[in-house]
């Protein structure tokens, strides 16, 4: 692209708190979808796509609720169908319940494959193009600015292109600002998108034209970048990729995609530093787990583990990264494995002591301990709290731990009811020694419990972290009951996550490995943060 040529604008369209919501174990609360709106608000002038009004009455009351907020970026679209078949818009209740949320945008779908309009709707196809036609000019006579997705578009194209062309037209000349192709059931290849976009194009040359794709078959992402290169210019989809089935554009993948790679203009150079931390956001809002291994926004997007990599990375970055990791918000890791050279080592030692070379005798002190643990069953790639104690310890910067464990105890009744373990724990801080008993949700949250109340008069932002994520893994299941198990925990203070980790034959001894590191570095954080 010429440096002189202005860049071509493309419109986010986001679907999350509707379309994405439909996704499997995906759930969002009316406070859940209100603070999505107000934090959206930093990603820039998209259209979020609120709910379906009349669907539910959580939906009803998110419309009223957003209806009072004083945005300045996000635009609040409103989702639902044309009228029914037979019935006049006027007295249409979906219709008038879309009109009642006041949302200044709203987006209807109606059928373009004549197979639906057929099998699901059991009409005629004039009765199909009435519903288009006079649902979408009663919307624009009241004044709003009317999205119609042509559902199952590029199908419907493939099989009667005359008819899918027939019914953009229809939502075209009744008004609608724009025409949303879909890929509803998410299995068109990127030659057949390219192929329906551009035979609208040449038939009706409109200023806007949207892309809605899902992701049936892994291509929901590129498939809406072709469509952007055929003429497209807005996008659809969800963050992380939410949605029914197998979820829909990711926009977390295709914003920067099409931004850092394609050169268009998506989002503001501000709001592309915070695709990361939002796209992480969202996932926790969700209680749905993060997918690391997302492109751009991952924290496995730009980890590096391999020895050989790791040297070549820290000489030049462009030799393993295919952009700079700061430019979407996130951060290049050097993972510690059994795996890694002294690269990997040092440059984490760096951490601590930015002067250290690679010759320091303790470079390979620390390679060969990690080594050597790692043997036996430790995995410091999903632990780093507990890996970067070790190193701390051998740089003597963290020589002994700042709380002594003087003996805890823990038991389970399961008649107990939901807190049906107690633990009792006796700790030492300097010269005091305290004893604390607490119930817990199973001996791990007991345990958890018990410790931090007793620590947290003296470490005070042990009060401010928590235990996000549990897991175990048992490393040799052939010895049955005697295999060693692998226990790591995540904890999150502030919003950073970092996994510490205990192996033992006990479970539980595991896991009070693996909690005791956890309550040592944060404690260690909030010394270094203060």
């Amino acid at each position: 692209m010429n440096q002189n040529q202005e860049k071509k604008k493309i419109t986010v369209y986001d679907t999350t708190l509707r379309d994405g919501a439909q996704g499997e174990g995906i759930h969002f609360s009316t406070r859940d979808k209100l603070s999505y709106v107000k934090r959206i608000e930093e990603m820039g002038s998209l259209y979020v796509e609120a709910g379906w009004p009349g669907a539910n009455p959580r939906d009803e009351e998110l419309f009223q609720l957003v209806s009072e907020l004083h945005l300045s970026q996000a635009r609040i679209a409103a989702f639902g169908s044309t009228c029914k078949v037979n019935e006049s818009p006027e007295k249409s209740n979906i219709l008038l319940n879309l009109l009642a949320s006041k949302a200044k945008t709203i987006t209807i779908f109606g059928k373009s494959w004549d197979l639906h309009v057929r099998d699901v709707l059991r009409t005629t196809r004039e009765e199909n193009l009435r519903l288009i036609r006079e649902s979408v000019a009663f919307l624009v006579s009241q004044g709003r600015e009317v999205f119609f997705d042509g559902e199952h578009f590029f199908d419907g194209f493939k099989e009667n292109p005359d008819y899918a062309l027939k019914c953009i037209a229809a939502a075209l000349e009744a008004g609608a600002s724009m025409a949303i192709l879909c890929d509803t059931n998410g299995g068109c290849l990127p030659g057949e998108i390219t192929e329906g976009v551009r035979a609208v194009m040449q038939a009706f040359s409109p200023q806007e034209l949207g892309i809605h794709v899902h992701n049936d078959g892994g291509l929901a992402v590129a498939n809406s970048y072709v469509a952007v290169e055929a003429g497209v210019t807005q996008i659809q989809g969800t963050w992380n990729g939410f949605g029914e089935r197998c979820g829909n554009a990711n926009l977390s993948t295709l914003i920067p995609l099409l931004q850092v790679k394609g050169g268009y203009s998506v989002v503001s150079d501000s709001a592309l530093l915070k695709i990361t931390p939002f796209s992480r956001f969202v996932a926790e809002l969700t209680n749905a787990p993060f997918d690391d291994r997302q492109p751009y926004v991952g924290r496995s997007a730009f980890a590096h583990k391999a020895g050989m990599h790791v040297d070549a990375i820290l000489k030049n970055q462009r030799s393993f990264e295919h952009m700079d990791p700061a430019g979407v918000g996130n951060e290049r890791r050097i993972l510690i494995s059994d795996q890694a050279g002294k690269a990997n080592i040092l440059e984490r030692l760096q951490r601590f002591e930015p002067a250290m070379s690679k010759d320091d005798p303790r470079v390979e002190k620390a390679m060969v301990e990690i080594k050597e643990l790692e043997h036996t069953g430790f995995q410091f790639e999903a632990a780093e709290g507990s890996l970067d104690l070790l190193l701390l310890r051998i740089l003597g910067k963290f020589p002994a731990p700042p709380f002594e464990v003087l003996d805890y105890h823990v038991w389970s009744d399961p008649l107990r009811g939901e807190l049906d373990s107690v633990a009792v724990v006796k700790v030492k801080v300097g010269e005091q020694s305290v004893q604390i008993a607490s119930e817990g949700n199973g001996p791990v949250n007991a345990l958890d419990t018990a410790l931090r109340q007793a620590l947290v008069s003296f470490f005070p932002i042990l009060g401010e972290s928590e235990l996000v994520d549990y897991k175990v893994r048992v490393l040799d299941g052939s010895r049955g009951t005697e295999a060693i198990v692998r226990v790591i925990i995540d904890t999150r203070l502030d919003q950073e996550v970092w996994g510490t980790i205990g192996v033992s034959k006990n479970i539980l001894k595991a896991s009070a490995q693996a909690l005791l590191d956890a309550l040592i570095w944060t404690i260690w954080r909030g010394t270094a943060r203060n």
